[in-house]
Parts: structure tokens; sequence; C-alpha cells
């Protein structure tokens, strides 16, 4: 009672911990509880979350992801918050039923989405819901998911989107559920080593594969492709899924300069570069060579421009030059030149001048 009186974030912490060891320890000793009771815990734990600080949830819900007495209505609430909150149950609670996965897929945000595409054991209904909405980033996951239920239908789908989506290719040209026949198909679409992993693995007649090759090139070659795309190399997968990703962000209004920060620490250099220059209006070559020379000052005028707050420049600064072999250069002095980015000016006339700069480097 004296934890549930104080307003304290740590005191309503160990009431939430309290509260979980207690229906874990009636979980493990095999006694149903009351409905009552259930009722009466669901009610606790849904006024304590809705009040409850960012990181109690996000401990909460590595807590709950794996506990089969989840309070369901308290999990779908979870799964909908924030994405470093919510990934945790979407990954792994068994709470989630089809129907709770389907309704997310309408409701949250991108990256909710592309965490369900990955989620262990995908059912079939739920990849077909995916499908169905024919979202690339997320069928880009999903073809990732090696473990999900995707059916022989689903799978030539998939495989007639990469006609048009780039990314999809590498992931369905190693997946375990691809036919020979899809092989087939998929082999004018992809680069050299993916052609020759297909044929190794499907043992496709080199010479059959090469004829059907130079078919889609010259129709290419003559504007004849039926709007197909022609072989591409698979490095460029990642990128084109990345792409896709900033602009739904963008396109949802989920894309904000605190997206910066995160993908550094999860060390994609080549997201923040995308975001950085989605979120200035800024062209991704004009981030790279920010970055990849010996001005750190051009960086700061970018991450002005998007209202990056001075003092998180410097964290941002040295996650860039952990990833990008000590670049941009300069050292202390450049990070002291870099500073003065951070004027008594607006963010349009930081961007204006990071423009200007960044031309004449």
């Amino acid at each position: 009672m004296t934890l549930a009186r104080s307003r304290e974030p740590g005191d309503r912490e160990r009431l939430l911990t309290g509260i979980i060891d207690l229906c874990e320890a009636n979980q493990a000793s095999g006694q149903p509880a009351h409905p009552d009771i259930q009722a009466l815990l669901n009610s606790i734990f849904m006024t304590l979350v809705v009040e409850a600080e960012r990181d109690i949830r996000r401990r909460l819900s590595e807590r709950l992801a794996d506990a089969g007495w989840a309070p369901p209505a308290l999990v779908n609430i979870m799964a909908l918050d924030e994405i470093e909150i919510a990934r945790p149950i979407i990954a792994r609670c068994s709470v989630l039923q089809d129907h709770d996965l389907i309704r997310l897929l309408v409701q949250a945000t991108l990256e909710h989405q592309i965490e369900i595409a990955r989620r262990p054991k995908l059912p079939a209904p739920v990849v077909e819901a995916i499908i169905s909405r024919d979202e690339p980033a997320v069928l880009t996951a999903l073809a990732s998911n090696e473990t999900a239920d995707i059916s022989p239908d689903a799978m030539r789908r998939l495989v007639g989107r990469a006609r048009e989506v780039v990314a999809l290719r590498s992931p369905l040209a190693k997946h375990p559920r691809l036919s020979s026949d899809l092989a087939e198909q998929l082999y004018v679409l992809v680069g050299r080593a993916l052609r020759d992993a297909l044929t190794g693995r499907f043992h496709l007649d080199p010479e059959k594969m090469q004829a059907a090759l130079d078919d889609a090139l010259r129709a290419a070659h003559r504007g004849e492709a039926d709007g197909e795309a022609g072989p591409a190399d698979p490095d460029e997968d990642r990128e084109e899924m990345e792409r896709l990703l900033i602009e739904k962000l963008d396109s949802a209004g989920q894309l904000r300069p605190g997206y910066l920060l995160r993908v550094l620490r999860e060390g994609r250099l080549q997201l923040f570069v995308m975001a950085l220059a989605r979120l200035g209006r800024f062209e991704p070559a004009q981030i790279r060579r920010a970055i990849d020379g010996g001005r750190p000052e051009l960086l700061a005028l970018a991450c002005s421009a998007v209202a990056i707050d001075r003092s998180v420049f410097p964290t941002i600064l040295e996650h860039v030059r952990q990833l990008n072999g000590g670049r941009p250069g300069g050292g202390d002095e450049g990070l002291r030149r870099a500073a003065s980015a951070f004027g008594p000016f607006t963010p349009d006339i930081a961007g204006m001048a990071f423009r200007q700069a960044v031309g004449q480097a």
C-alpha cells in the first residue's frame, strides 16, 4: 500500500515488479487465478503502466514478452507503444493472437509492421495480411523471415513483386521455401553471386538460364520488358530497403531528429545518412561528403538545420567517427569549430549555409 500511494517512479517500478513476481509464482504453482482476481490484476497493471515512465515500460515489456499469463489488453497496448518498448512484445509474446497482429498492421507505424513481419513462426493469416497490404519494406522483412508460414502461392506473389522491389531479391533467393520454378523466375532479376547460388542449389541448366538472362537483357534494352526490372546487384538490396523505410517514416510523420542518434547507436551509418538527408531536404551525397571530409562543422550545420540540440552533437560526431573510420576528422579542434554551427540563427539559415558550404567542400 505504501508503494501504491507513492508517486516516485522507483516505487512504481517496485510495485509492478512485485506484482509480476506474484503472478509468475502463481503460474509456477499450476493454480489458475480466480476470474475476479485476474480482472483486478488487469486493472492494476493498466493503471500502473499508463502512468509509468518510458524506461519502466521498456523493462516491463522485456519481462512480459515471455509471460503466458500477461493480460491481453495490456499486451496489446504495449505492442502499440513506441517501437523500442513494443519490439519484445511483438517479437516474442505468445499472448498476441493472429487477429491482434493483423490489427497492428493497420494501426501501428511502419517500424512496428516490420517487426511483425520478422516475428518467428509467423502464422499464414498474418503472412497473407502483410502481402495484401503490399508495403515494400514490410514485404522485404517478411522475405527475410525463414520461419514464417509462407505458402507456395504467397512465395509466388513475393517473387512477382521482386520485379519492382529490388530489396526482395536477395532474401527470396536464399529462402528455404523457394521452389525451382520460382528460382528460374528470380534468376534473371539478381546479380551474379545470387545467380551462381541459385544454379548450385536448384541444379539449374546453365545454358537455359543464360538464354533466359540474354532474352531479359535484350527486352530491357528494347524497352519491351513490360515493366520488368533487369538484373540488379544484390548489394543494392539493403540500401533500397532502408530508403523505403525512411520515406515511409517521413510520410507517416514518424521521422524525427531523435531517430538519428538511435540509428547511430545501432551502428547503421547509411540509415543515418538517408534519415538526415530526408529531414533536412538534402541530397544523401551531400551528407556523405560532410561526413567523409575533415570538417565536422559541415555535419554540425546539417544537424543544426534539423533542430538537433548543440549538447547532442558531440555524441553524434563520436558515433559517426566510430562508424566511418575516424571521419570527419579535425579532432577536438574540429569539434570546437563545429560548435559555431549552433549559433543564434534559425534551422533554415543553417540549412542554406550547409548547402553552400558542402558545395564548396
